[in-house]
């Protein structure tokens, strides 16, 4: 394991003088070879799902996992889309000129190498992989047990177009060792990694913030609310709500708690009970809630409860000051909503809430780098620092100053 961590350290070198050209035209093979061995990534696949059917997986850790050709083609159309940003390294972010004539350039170079601990969702193995190498960062991925053929077979094309480039394949590299003793190894190896990365259940990201000497930014989990508000469009608020939470229940931008101003509530709890009823949703609500519609009670732990699955809880707030108060109560920081029709009320939402991503009359469901034009994301980050929300190629780099001089010694 420590010649594994040092040739990624030594990797690192290579990748500084590649072009950006060169970057993109490696990505573009990479994207190519993805979408041709699409056949060989689902049979792998295959087998991780019968895994997952043995090991009695929930439904939602299995929709992660999964992949058919059109999810595999959307992970080759993630790296074009990659491979086509704007180069992120060598950027003059800032630049000035000091009394005695220095010059100072503030210059974006990138981090190093980065470790990536994930569960499941294979398309994380070639997101994340695609994201380091156009920030010419070394990317070492721990995927799950869950994941290990799906990983193994992507990882495998990436790295045979890298040798085919001359590159050494530990530019992208996957974790030899999927014990928790490995994971334990990697977050502590600060002699090689620059940066960890965790996106995963709760559990995983609180032992890995706990335990790291390497930097951490955290994907934390996605507590997201959606508030409505009195001055609300009805049938907008419906709609909202119900894509937050059944057009895929298993991610981290779906919503896990709805909020409904008491103004209201006689008038619109029906009509979302309706909404929600085709589609098998597991309703709890608090007792305000339940003397409106009948639905099974929410207890202290649900408003605390990350689902990921098809199960929503109500809670009846006093105006938008209730929401802001019971956001800051359980919120994750990850995405919050409004629906709403009153600026005066949107603004202070707004303003109000502390999280990556706040919406007005917006599904949370958004929150998503590829929405965001970054291409594809390396996680959701729920820290305030280097990063938050949405990672993309930009977030992988960090900064150092050249300073031109001729011939200045300080007095």
């Amino acid at each position: 394991m420590e010649e594994f961590f040092r040739r990624a350290r030594e990797a690192s070198g290579e990748l500084l003088g590649l072009k950006s050209g060169e970057k993109s035209q490696i990505l573009r093979e990479m994207a190519q070879l993805i979408q041709s061995e699409w056949g060989t990534i689902v049979e792998a696949n295959r087998k991780d799902m019968e895994y997952a059917e043995e090991a009695n997986l929930s439904s939602a850790l299995k929709d992660r996992l999964y992949l058919d050709r059109q999810r595999v083609e959307a992970m080759a159309q993630a790296v074009r889309e990659i491979a086509a940003l704007k180069e992120p390294v060598g950027r003059v972010l800032d630049g000035w000129e000091i009394e005695n004539g220095l010059r100072i350039e503030k210059v974006s170079i990138p981090i190093g190498v980065i470790g990536i601990i994930y569960e499941s969702r294979p398309n994380v193995t070639s997101d994340a992989a695609a994201l380091c190498f156009k920030s010419s960062n070394v990317a070492i991925l721990k995927g799950g047990k869950e994941a290990k053929h799906s990983n193994e077979a992507i990882a495998s094309l990436l790295q045979w177009v890298l040798e085919r480039h001359g590159l050494p394949r530990e530019v992208i590299a996957l974790l030899p060792d999927y014990s928790r003793e490995g994971v334990e190894r990697l977050i502590k190896m600060d002699r090689y990694i620059d940066l960890i990365i965790p996106r995963g259940g709760e559990a995983l990201i609180k032992y890995v913030s706990q335990n790291a000497t390497v930097p951490v930014v955290k994907h934390d989990k996605g507590l997201c609310h959606t508030y409505i508000d009195r001055d609300a469009d009805f049938e907008k608020a419906v709609k909202i709500a119900l894509n937050a939470k059944v057009q895929r229940p298993g991610v981290c931008n779906a919503m896990e708690t709805l909020l409904v101003d008491y103004a209201i509530k006689d008038e619109i709890l029906l009509p979302l009970y309706n909404a929600f009823k085709p589609y098998e949703t597991l309703l709890k609500g608090c007792s305000l809630t339940r003397e409106v519609v009948d639905v099974a009670p929410a207890e202290e732990e649900d408003f605390q409860t990350e689902y990921l699955d098809n199960i929503l809880s109500i809670k009846v707030v006093d105006g938008v000051e209730g929401a802001i108060d019971h956001i800051r109560r359980y919120g994750s920081g990850h995405s919050e909503a409004i629906v709403t029709e009153n600026y005066t009320t949107a603004e202070k939402f707004l303003n109000g809430v502390d999280a990556a991503c706040v919406y007005l009359n917006a599904s949370t469901r958004f929150t998503d780098g590829g929405i965001f034009g970054f291409g594809a994301e390396v996680g959701i980050s729920t820290n305030k620092l280097h990063a938050r929300g949405p990672m993309g190629i930009n977030d992988l780099t960090t900064y150092k100053y050249r300073i031109y001089g001729n011939g200045q010694i300080r007095q």
